[in-house]
Order: C-alpha cells, then structure tokens, then sequence
C-alpha cells in the first residue's frame, strides 16, 4: 500500500506511504533537544525498516464493506496474503481448503522459478519499499518541528512533537507534492525513540499534476507502532479517511482501517 498507489487511487491505501511521512518528520529541529529525539527516532526507524521483511504477521483490513483478516507470511523472499477470516468470522473448512491450496501453489511456483525470475520479483517488492524510504530525504527538508512537551500514549511516556510545512519547499517529484498541505503530529517512546503513535492531516488543498485531481482538507492519517520483539517495533495500526476532487469536479471519499497483529520471526520462507 503505497503512496503512488494512493495517489493514482485519490483515496485508496497508504499504511507504508504513512509509515515514512511519520519515521522522517525530521531533522529541520529547532533546538538541540528536539534534533537528537528526531536523530534517535529516525536510527530507530530504519533498524525497524530493515527488519520488517524477517517478520510474518496478521492483518485485518476494514472497510465499509466489511472486514478481511489475512496471514501474511513471507515466501521465498517477498510476502504472501492468505485469507483466514471474513466479516470477523473465521473461514470455512472448505474455504481454508481453498487458500492454503492456493499458498502451496504459489510456494511450490516461486521455489520452481528461474533465478532470474526470482530477482525481478524480489527486485520489484525491494523497489516498492524503497519507494517509500526514499521519502525520508525530501521529509527532512518539507518539515519545521516543535517540541510540545512530555505527555502519555497508549500507556507509553512520549515526547511530543508537532510538524508544520517548512516555508518555500519545492517538492521534487509526484509523491511529494502532497507534502505541501499536510501538518502532523509525533510521539516518541522516551525510552527507546520508537514512534508510538503518528498524525497527518491536510490542511488545505494540494494539486497533483498529472492526474487533474486534487487532495482536500479532510484528508487524515492515524498510524501506531508497538514493540515486536525486543527492540524492534512495528506498524500495528492505520486508519486513514481521505477527500479529493477528481478532475477538479468530482468528489471521491474513501476510508479505511488497518490492524497488524501476531508478528513472529519468518521460519525460513519455506512457505507454510
């Protein structure tokens, strides 16, 4: 779920686009306090970064429509979603039948492909990530921060920290564009400079040439991170409601929420 695919969408999904508008809220500190917690919290976020594909995990992704729960186990190098639930109720046994029939498949495919084969598929989900890493370059520079002060989240002590556009940034490319309406707010773990809980809204509308559409207020994000094992956290929650305006006449407004669950070391990528 990423932010070219948001894009392209007008109010599709975002949870890793998200992840790193919040891990790089970034080095424009105004006092030295606040850059060390950014310094910390950004190292912190790139150890989870780098981690993230040794971890298999469950997700629950709702939507007006209802809800579905998948096991996301990573094989052979890049992850695979495997239905498990529906509307909160688990899957039937012919049903569970069915989606493990089709995880074998799909292993028993990706241990039978060319090595070539094999690069461009881990090539490509590589490239997906990095896309949104890469971000953190231009949300160092799109962003002033102020520390607000100590507070609680989630049961954790943070720093509190706000981010507002940084005056005359020109963002470089499609993905960053939406930078320029957005405002946020980030909460650091004391203790370990993880992110406990991140915000982003727009606040006034954003143009996205080359596609006739434009990001409204009313656009928001919501994201959590929860430790997983030891040091390492993870993204456990998003929820996201977006406003645009296709073609600069109609409205689109989507919404959607997220949760990350039951994350364990992958066993191999064996595909079971």
């Amino acid at each position: 779920m990423l932010i070219r695919q948001w894009l392209t969408r007008f109010g599709g999904n975002l949870p890793l686009g998200l992840l790193f508008f919040c891990s790089f809220l970034t080095l424009r500190a105004g006092t030295m306090d606040v850059q060390t917690i950014i310094q910390k919290s950004v190292a912190a976020t790139e150890e989870d970064f780098n981690s993230a594909p040794q971890y298999n995990h469950k997700e629950q992704d709702r939507t007006s429509e209802g809800s579905k729960t998948y096991q996301v186990t990573m094989i052979e190098g890049t992850p695979y979603q495997r239905l498990i639930a529906a509307n909160g109720k688990p899957l039937s046994p012919q049903q569970v039948q069915a989606e493990e029939k089709k995880q074998e498949q799909v292993a028993a495919q990706r241990r039978a492909e060319s090595a070539q084969g094999r690069q461009e598929r881990i090539a490509k989900y590589e490239k997906e990530r990095k896309r949104n890493h890469a971000m953190m370059e231009q949300l160092t520079r799109a962003f002033n921060f102020q520390l607000l002060g100590q507070g609680k989240a989630r049961g954790f002590t943070v720093y509190i920290l706000k981010a507002t556009p940084r005056p005359g940034y020109q963002p470089p490319n499609l993905e960053t564009q939406v930078l320029l309406g957005m405002q946020g707010e980030l909460w650091v773990d004391v203790k370990t400079y993880q992110w406990v809980k991140v915000t982003a809204r727009v606040i006034h509308p954003v143009s996205i040439e080359g596609f006739l559409a434009e990001v409204e207020p009313g656009t928001q994000f919501e994201l959590e991170k929860s430790p997983v094992d030891g040091g390492v956290w993870q993204v456990s929650h998003f929820s996201m409601k977006s406003q645009a305006k296709v073609l600069h006449l109609f409205n689109r407004a989507s919404s959607e929420d997220d949760t990350y669950f039951d994350y364990c070391r992958a066993a191999g990528n064996s595909g079971k």
